[in-house]
């Protein structure tokens, strides 16, 4: 189970010696939320019960801190916890009426407040106010969860743990099951936590060692008495590592096309070997069915995933994206049946219907999700679900939890109002960009400019250290799931391919294709030698043609469409001295551009052109002899060169990388979905390079 028994104790008394009691609360959350072993990405929830003044009275009090609604322990900080007067809690029992009006005391919640605090306190919070212990931990680590989910968990939970952990049987969240846990620790007072049928473990008495011990002797438990094989063994072989990549980057595009009829997705590929050993299995199709158990899992994957209907051994992707509709459709009906089925008058409306997770035989696991790092975590959510479904199929029988209760947990009004709370999505999420050039000016301020908008972005470039410096930067910024670099010469077909399966692989597809890559010469005429003219014309015209004819192939195999913006050049409106090579060049990727926006129309497919003038800051074609070579052909110094663009333009204005990186994005957007075959001069001002 994940090697759970090898967990080891992380707690170093020197490094929290004279911390404060909030502060070694905030060090055990970390340590525990750090390993997913213990617990799942923004699982679980731990406590502390400290005294403190009131800032009122001055007396002293006791106060709960206790993990805040939607908070990962693993990175949150102290401003992650909810604050709550722990008298007050305890008062809220008298005002308790029963199940059917659990939810209401929800909103008690927030007048138990201590200190202002505007940390919203989550479902669980009385949970931890009436266990009878200073220090509570509540995890869903897999062992454990492994026999929470087995037919006869409560007898294993006694037989692997000799009594020294109770056991609850399944209910949802909510003040009545707090009642139930405090009823349980005063009649045990020996027990170190209680095991939650279905659920998950909760801990006290010294409970950051208790809840490894607990994590630990259950891996144990299930590797010793654990029949093998698992799943009952193998009805397929897994294709070799490169061909599962290979059939994945085929099948993403078609597949994230098909799931983004609500909302745009973006992808993600595993074929990590716990999730290969389960999707090859016999068990495959009855234990997907089953569905998930804990409420975090299905959260995160809805109840069930979709399982294709393939051989990749002798079946292509788009063979199998040939089928897929029918496939998509009947999970979309059935999922349908299920809301409709469970719904209840106060339900929240049915949400979006496509499957976050799909499962292909031979492959892997495929998820989907608004952005990147929630697909991966919905991956990671349901390979946690596969340990589960292992470790209670060795040791007994697997139960999913019945549709009501899951249904009870997704549509939770409570959970509904979690969701509201949440950010509105940026203009451009579960979009994807690949931008040329990316290491250069204009390319990576428009890669900033496009994740500040939500987009995920893969950066290609011929100059490596450049590449990666810059996907280091844009990374730290906004989040390493956000960013990919590949490094990639426009003028080789085979490049340009697997810099587009980089990104079909990586993010599931493609939305936006900024062609930005270039180069510069500039010589009189006789001057120009043919390897000067050849070169901009292979990056210039070749290169521009090889990335927007892999990224249209791309386009279509998802269908839905896409925006392809080229950055042209004011040369290519209006020719400058000695620039024969580079002004030719230009003027054929403009004209590129109109016939691929005639050409790409009837997909959706939507082209257009911005054109800066003089962008000299950050460029490396401003960098190298194009500089020397342009302060040459106007008689200045090249000191004098930015200055001379300025003073020559209408608005008498320098243009910088993020002036063109705003227009790009404006293309780029739904802002501009009526637009196309269009050109945006960003040049501040040049008579000679108006289009018309």
């Amino acid at each position: 189970m994940h090697a759970a028994d090898t967990i080891p104790s992380l707690w170093d008394d020197a490094a929290v010696r004279g911390a404060s009691e909030e502060r070694l609360l905030l060090y055990r959350s970390n340590l525990l939320g750090a390993d997913l072993r213990v617990t799942n990405f923004a699982g679980g929830n731990t406590s502390a019960k400290i005294r403190a003044s009131d800032p009122l009275s001055g007396e002293p009090v006791e106060v709960l801190w206790v993990k805040g609604s939607g908070g990962d322990l693993g990175s949150m900080k102290l401003d992650g916890f909810a604050t709550l007067y722990q008298e007050k809690l305890l008062g809220l029992k008298s005002r308790y009426r029963g199940l059917e009006h659990e939810d209401l005391m929800v909103g008690d919640l927030a007048h138990c407040a201590f200190a202002l605090n505007p940390r919203a306190a989550s479902i669980d919070t009385p949970l931890h106010a009436f266990i009878p212990h200073r220090h509570v931990d509540h995890m869903h680590p897999d062992s454990v969860i492994a026999l929470a989910a087995a037919k006869d968990g409560e007898r294993l939970t006694h037989e692997v743990f000799a009594g020294k952990l109770g056991w609850l049987p399944w209910q949802r969240p909510g003040f009545d099951l707090a009642l139930k846990l405090e009823a349980a620790c005063r009649a045990r007072p020996d027990l170190e936590g209680i095991v939650l049928g279905g659920h998950g473990l909760v801990t006290w008495k010294a409970c950051y060692e208790s809840t490894l011990r607990a994590i630990r002797t259950a891996a144990q438990y299930l590797e010793r008495k654990g029949t093998a094989p698992y799943f009952r063994g193998p009805t397929r072989a897994a294709l070799a590592p490169d061909a599962r990549r290979a059939f994945s980057t085929g099948l993403l595009p078609a597949l994230r096309g098909r799931l983004s009829r609500e909302q745009r997705k973006v992808g993600h590929f595993s074929d990590a070997p716990d999730v290969l050993d389960f999707v090859n299995s016999k068990r495959l199709i009855e234990l997907a069915r089953l569905g998930t158990s804990c409420p975090d899992h299905f959260l995160r994957t809805k109840i069930r995933p979709l399982v294709l209907s393939c051989a990749p051994e002798r079946e292509s992707p788009d063979d199998v994206a040939r089928r897929v509709d029918g496939e998509i459709e009947e999970y979309r009906r059935e999922y349908t049946a299920y809301y409709e089925r469970c719904k209840r008058a106060d339900s929240p409306p049915l949400r979006d219907p496509y499957p976050v997770v799909v499962l292909v035989p031979g492959v892997g696991m495929l998820t989907f999700a608004r952005d990147k790092a929630t697909a991966r975590i919905a991956g990671e959510f349901y390979t946690n679900a596969i340990h589960v479904m292992r470790g209670a199929t060795s040791v007994s029988d697997y139960v999913g939890l019945d549709e009501r209760e899951a249904f009870g947990i997704e549509y939770w009004p409570l959970e509904e109002a979690k969701l509201k709370r949440l950010p509105a999505p940026k203009s451009l999420a579960g979009r994807v960009a690949l931008v040329t050039g990316g290491a250069g000016g204009i390319g990576r301020a428009t890669a900033v400019r496009l994740a500040v908008d939500g987009c995920c972005v893969l950066l290609c470039d011929l100059d490596r250290a450049a590449l990666e410096q810059a996907r280091t930067e844009l990374s730290e910024r906004f989040g390493a799931d956000n960013v990919r670099a590949v490094a990639c010469d426009v003028t080789q077909e085979a490049s340009v391919a697997a810099a587009m399966d980089a990104v079909a692989l990586e993010f599931g597809g493609l939305d936006i294709l900024v062609s930005n890559a270039g180069i510069a010469s500039s010589a009189p005429i006789e001057a120009t030698t043919l390897a000067v003219w050849e070169q901009n014309v292979a990056v210039l015209a070749t290169g521009y043609f090889l990335v927007s004819r892999e990224a249209f192939k791309l386009f279509k195999r998802q269908g839905i469409g896409g925006s392809i913006v080229f950055v042209g050049s004011k040369n290519a409106l209006a020719a400058s001295t000695k620039a024969v090579a580079y002004n030719v060049a230009k003027s054929a990727e403009l004209h590129l551009a109109r016939c691929l926006a005639l050409e790409g129309a009837e997909s959706g497919i939507r082209v257009n052109v911005v054109n800066p003038d003089a962008v000299l800051r950050g460029s490396h074609i401003w960098s190298g002899e194009w500089r020397k070579e342009r302060a040459r052909a106007y008689g200045i110094g090249e000191e004098d060169l930015e200055r001379h663009y300025k003073e020559r333009s209408l608005l008498k204005q320098s243009v910088f990388p993020e002036d063109v990186a705003e227009a790009i994005a404006f293309f780029a957007s739904d802002r501009s979905s009526k637009s196309t075959g269009n050109i945006v001069n960003v040049d501040a001002g040049n008579s000679t390079a108006f289009p018309r």
